[in-house]
């Protein structure tokens, strides 16, 4: 058994150390809640999966909105300069 590169004794050390420090009782509390912690853990992944795989396969069905720059690259109608005069300007 290879536990994050620890032997099958060491491991057993641990737990007989681990039993001697928090006695049995504490030992299936402390197992109860790592376990629940894991199990919330896991969930908590699996939704953040799922949700992320919902995003991207929202944005492959709907093409994103064209970017700024495609937008002001359009012909934008032109303004009359001010160096031109107008029929007003004539008149007074």
């Amino acid at each position: 058994m290879d536990f994050f590169s620890i032997g099958t004794g060491e491991v057993l050390l641990i737990l007989v150390v681990a039993l001697l420090v928090f006695g049995p009782g504490r030992i299936v509390e402390i197992g109860r809640t790592l376990g629940r912690m894991m199990n919330t853990l896991k969930k908590a992944s699996f939704d953040l999966t799922s949700q992320v795989t919902k995003e991207l396969e929202g944005e492959e069905k709907h093409p994103p909105p064209q970017s700024e720059d495609k937008i002001t690259n359009r012909t934008k109608p032109s303004l009359p300069s001010r160096s031109k005069r107008t029929a007003q300007d004539d008149q007074s």
